[in-house]
């Protein structure tokens, strides 16, 4: 999908250094800091618009957010947003994912969602995938002893991927949901995507992913 460039994007963002934290490598290790308190941070990686970790952060003021996502025209769509909510416990990076461990120092973050993200159906590109081998190594890194990941997603043949994925990882799995909105689960968030799909009857699948004990 060609992504529609918003003409003055950059400088608004840049206008923002308060929502939209710029040489977040200079945070690395220190990003208590940036919030005033030593709460658990959990990120977002591909945050889209913004609107699941606005609401996450609204829902949830005890955890600190931070959303991930390297495209200036949609990010500045989450940075009006998080402006508008008035939360102070979400944070923004316009940056790429693959760099996360410039940014986080070891076992800084506490959780890692990844929600909606492009599937890369061709096996070409298996690498792009955000829960292929290489990115779970980096989510690995950056997270705490035990950390997880929750995966949610509307594309059946991504979700078999990344179950197999996180499996020969030795991920432990829990709370694996093949139709999320039929399930038992509370206190689900929804993306702008997961509203448009399941609007449509389409079946949203998610997982937690849980690292095992090192050592």
């Amino acid at each position: 999908m060609r992504l529609r460039n918003k003409p003055g994007a950059k400088q608004e963002i840049l206008a923002n250094p308060d929502v939209v934290i710029a040489n977040p490598e200079e945070y690395r290790g220190k990003w208590s800091a940036i919030f005033g308190n030593s709460n658990p941070i959990h990120i977002e990686v591909g945050t889209g618009k913004g609107k699941f970790v606005t609401e996450m952060g609204q829902a949830h003021p005890s955890i600190n957010y931070i959303g991930i996502e390297k495209y200036d025209s949609v990010i500045i769509t989450a940075m009006e947003r998080v402006k508008e909510s008035g939360v102070q416990n979400v944070k923004l990076l316009n940056e790429d994912v693959s760099n996360l461990a410039e940014y986080f120092a070891d076992e800084e973050i506490s959780r890692v969602y990844i929600n909606f993200t492009d599937p890369w159906p061709k096996n070409r590109h298996e690498k792009r995938r955000l829960t292929y081998k290489d990115f779970v190594s980096l989510y690995e890194k950056v997270l705490i002893e035990q950390g997880e990941i929750h995966f949610k997603t509307d594309n059946q043949g991504l979700f078999e991927y990344s179950l197999h994925s996180f499996s020969k990882y030795g991920l432990i799995l829990n709370n694996v949901s093949l139709d999320l909105h039929n399930s038992d689960y509370e206190g689900n968030i929804m993306t702008e995507y997961e509203q448009k799909f399941s609007g449509k009857g389409m079946r949203i699948y998610r997982l937690e992913a849980q690292f095992r004990p090192k050592g």
